[in-house]
C-alpha cells in the first residue's frame, strides 16, 4: 500500500502520467543566527607617538590626519608620508582644488591655508 495516492502530474502540454506525488514535507525552523565578530578597525597609517588626530580624512589616493596638541599634519600620498607644521592653524577640513591632489588647500580658525605655506618637516 502506498502512503499517497497517486495524482496525475503534467509532464507536457500533450501528456499526463500517473505518479505519485508527496506532499511538501514542512519545514526546519530556522537555527539562530552566530553573533557577527566585531569589525576590525584600520590600523593609524601616523605614527602612534602623535596619539589620535583631531581631524583625518581621505580623497582621491591623499590621506592627511592633523594633531594639533602637537601641530603636526601629516599627508600621505599614495604610500609617501610627509610631515608639516601647522603653526597655530587648526586644520578642520582639506579640499583640492583640480582634483589630483597637487594644489591642497586646508581650512582653519584663520580661513584657508595653502599647504605651500606650511614648513615641511619630513
Amino acid at each position: 500500500m502506498q502512503p499517497f495516492p497517486p495524482r496525475r502530474v503534467l509532464l507536457s502540454p500533450n501528456r499526463q502520467e500517473l505518479r505519485t506525488v508527496e506532499p511538501m514535507k514542512p519545514m526546519k525552523p530556522m537555527e539562530p543566527m552566530k553573533p557577527m565578530e566585531p569589525m576590525k578597525g584600520m590600523e593609524p597609517w601616523w605614527p602612534k607617538d602623535l596619539g589620535q588626530p583631531a581631524t583625518s580624512g581621505a580623497q582621491n589616493g591623499m590621506k592627511y590626519a592633523f594633531f594639533p596638541d602637537k601641530h603636526r599634519l601629516l599627508i600621505d600620498r599614495d604610500g609617501q608620508v610627509s610631515t608639516y607644521d601647522s603653526g597655530d592653524h587648526r586644520i578642520g577640513g582639506v579640499s583640492q582644488a583640480d582634483g589630483s591632489g597637487q594644489s591642497l588647500t586646508f581650512s582653519s580658525q584663520n580661513g584657508d591655508v595653502d599647504l605651500g605655506t606650511l614648513k615641511k618637516l619630513g
